[in-house]
């Protein structure tokens, strides 16, 4: 539980976006229903070796960054040159990609923040930022040289380590704002952008740290990539701005993707004290494991208590539900089932922002949990684009001796799931994320006013 009394605040967001040069850029095209989606050149430049050609992705270029390459290794780049100037060249060449997304985007939430630099440097500031990976691209070109072209160790540079370290992003952002407090990077899979959050919130919470950067980040790596389609679980077999499709009885998979979002927590007397914007308030934070034994598989139960620990004490239920919504065949169906358990069947709607950009990985709670935000502030619900036909006939699971949820196909639920944004009066909106290995994290957001 929570030191009584201490609230936390939102007070600033940002990061970087598939498609998109700037937090409002991503915003529009967001609520305009446009998918981020695209085919990828990479993939596609392995034929059939890959069966998923699709993703959300981030150049170099579309960063405005430029990859210094190594004289000695092929294609291994050592450093970026910053074209804008935001970011020292001292701690770019410590960076991989995903750690040079995540201080750009600390920047424009610290901003948005409004911190002074003696705040920001403070004992009572951390940092919490994870991923989903560690350095893949980083890694597997230094070790193709030293194992596989015999090259010395020296070859690929003096930073193989930090730049492919489990917690890169968090190292890399805490020298750059030189804070003086926590530093730390929470691992659980898909579920690591929101687990970062959530426990920044209770770094607050306790009274720990009186403000805390937060998310989570996914460099764009083919490595990654190639895990999930060797797995046969992404995506295959439509266009790209039809190929999430969460909830959608056609559904085959999810879309890899990459980004980076970053929030600025802050106790909520010391936010109101100084007269800061405030974009939400955090009313709580529950986490999870299904405790089934099985690594992959959603767990209906595992699912409920999630609802049952994040509403404990709450006297009120949330106006929209931002879903985990990957397009999994199993994923879907269960997730939907778990939240009409708890919350019924009216009185909210389902908000599916992975049909949009696609699956970020770590990065992916981070993100959505920014267009939560984006939500509150604009009193608009996003779509759950592509969810054309939900299947009118029961899953195979809803039909055993041992399933305890609705016997209701998905297809009745059909209200809950809009495929165009529309405008509502937003007060609460819940995040849910979902990780490999049964972990699940929900957090419960309202406006200041609420």
């Amino acid at each position: 539980m929570g030191i009584q009394g201490r609230k936390v605040a939102v007070v600033g967001m940002g990061g970087v976006f598939p498609t998109c040069n700037h937090l409002e850029e991503f915003e529009h095209k967001l609520f305009s229903n446009q998918s981020l989606i695209r085919y990828w050149d990479k993939a596609l430049a392995h034929g059939k070796n890959i069966r998923s050609h699709v993703a959300g992705f981030i150049t170099e270029e579309e960063a405005h960054l430029k990859p210094v390459y190594s004289t000695l290794v092929e294609d291994y780049p050592e450093t970026y040159i910053d074209l804008l100037n935001r970011i020292p060249d001292i701690h770019l060449a410590t960076a991989d990609i995903g750690s040079i997304w995540t201080m750009l985007g600390a920047a424009d939430a610290i901003k948005m923040a409004g911190w002074s630099t003696s705040e920001v440097q403070s004992e009572q500031t951390g940092v919490v930022v994870g991923s989903g990976s560690c350095g893949n691209e980083i890694q597997r070109i230094a070790w193709h040289s030293f194992f596989v072209l015999g090259k010395k160790t020296r070859f690929a540079g003096g930073h193989n380590v930090d730049r492919a370290m489990v917690y890169r992003e968090a190292a890399n952002l805490s020298c750059f704002i030189k804070n003086k407090g926590v530093c730390e990077a929470i691992g659980s899979a898909c579920a690591t952008g929101l687990g970062n959050i959530g426990y920044a919130y209770r770094l607050i919470s306790f009274g720990l740290q009186d403000r805390v950067v937060a998310g989570g980040a996914e460099g764009t790596a083919l490595e990654s990539f190639l895990g999930f389609d060797g797995m046969q679980v992404l995506s295959r077999g439509f266009e790209p701005h039809e190929s999430s499709r969460p909830f959608d009885k056609d559904r085959n998979g999810f879309v890899c993707s990459f980004g980076a979002g970053i929030v600025c927590l802050e106790a909520y007397d010391l936010a109101k004290a100084r007269g800061a914007n405030i974009l939400a308030v955090i009313d709580n934070y529950f986490n999870n494991s299904d405790g089934d034994g099985d690594m992959f598989a959603p767990s209906f139960n595992g699912q409920r208590r999630l609802w049952q620990g994040l509403l404990k004490n709450i006297p009120f239920k949330p106006d929209v539900v931002k879903v985990h919504g990957t397009s999994t065949p199993t994923g879907d169906a269960i997730e939907l089932l778990s939240v009409v358990d708890s919350l019924g069947d009216k009185g909210y709607h389902i908000a599916a922002p992975k049909s949009q950009f696609g699956h970020m990985l770590g990065a992916a709670g981070a993100v959505e949990f920014i267009t939560a935000l984006l939500m509150l502030k604009r009193q608009e619900v996003l779509p759950c684009l592509n969810a054309v036909n939900l299947n009118p006939e029961q899953e195979t699971f809803q039909t055993t001796s041992t399933w305890e949820g609705s016997k209701e196909p998905l297809a009745y639920y059909r209200d809950l799931l809009q495929q165009q944004s529309f405008t509502k009066e937003i007060n609460s909106i819940t995040c849910l994320n979902y990780g490999f290995g049964g972990t699940n994290s929900a957090i419960l957001i309202s406006r200041d006013d609420q």
